[in-house]
């Protein structure tokens, strides 16, 4: 449907969308980057809708001022890999290259967020497709295409084709956690649903996983805020 601003002290962007399965007129924040989003269902006339944004306007507002802001990725700070803060640092090399539990980095600050964040897709991938061929192998089944994305509302999916997508953010987060979500979209192979039988395949395949999604539960809007942007536009 796009965006209405909502005017005020600041102005408030808010996506516009329908839904063929709402029943309701429905409003939601986001925690992982303060993102506001009205849905509408199929039929309800917008004004409907607007008149809602407005009168939880307060809500609305309130629900931003709790929002953390962004961690902006430079040279001199840290990220997440494998569960541990990693040091970037600026060093004689020419690609990132992780040595001395540091992450260097070729001496050019404006471009040192992309190179942090091209290593650690690379890792994700290799991380990532060895333990979804594992699990898969474990449950006899098939995976069509492993892609990784940086997806905002889930860590991962599995279409009817058997095709995986996977966060690459996971590999910020401890080892189990990655091997977790891979083993949860290898369970659809089995069953593409989230019925007890679902269940059963996805315990068969990692027994801790209510540690693991609690885990995701807690800090994954953490992992979503690490801003791989260049520093001029972090801070505009």
């Amino acid at each position: 449907m796009g965006e209405h601003v909502l005017p005020g002290d600041p102005p408030l962007t808010v996506a516009l969308r329908r839904s063929d399965r709402a029943r309701r007129i429905t409003l939601r924040v986001s925690h992982r980057d303060g993102r506001v989003t009205l849905t509408l269902p199929r039929r309800t006339p917008e004004r409907e809708g607007l008149a809602f944004l407005r009168a939880r306007e307060d809500w609305v507002r309130g629900h931003l001022d709790r929002v953390a802001p962004p961690r902006p990725v430079q040279l001199g700070g840290t990220i997440p890999y494998l569960g541990r803060e990693i040091a970037l640092r600026p060093g004689p090399v020419r690609a990132p290259r992780l040595e001395d539990g540091a992450l260097l980095l070729p001496r050019d600050p404006d471009r040192a967020p992309a190179r942090a964040m091209a290593f650690l897709k690379a890792r994700a991938r290799d991380v990532l497709a060895e333990a979804v061929d594992r699990h898969a192998a474990a449950l006899g089944r098939r995976v069509g295409r492993l892609s990784l994305r940086d997806t905002r509302s889930r860590w991962g999916s599995c279409s009817s084709t058997g095709d995986i997508m996977l966060s690459w953010r996971l590999v910020m987060a401890p080892p189990a956690i990655g091997d977790y979500v891979a083993a949860h979209e290898v369970a659809h192979l089995a069953e593409m649903n989230h019925s007890a039988a679902f269940w059963a395949v996805c315990e068969r395949l990692y027994p801790d996983h209510r540690a693991a999604r609690d885990w995701l539960r807690r800090n994954g809007d953490a992992l979503q805020r690490i801003d791989f942007a260049p520093m001029t536009e972090a801070a505009s």
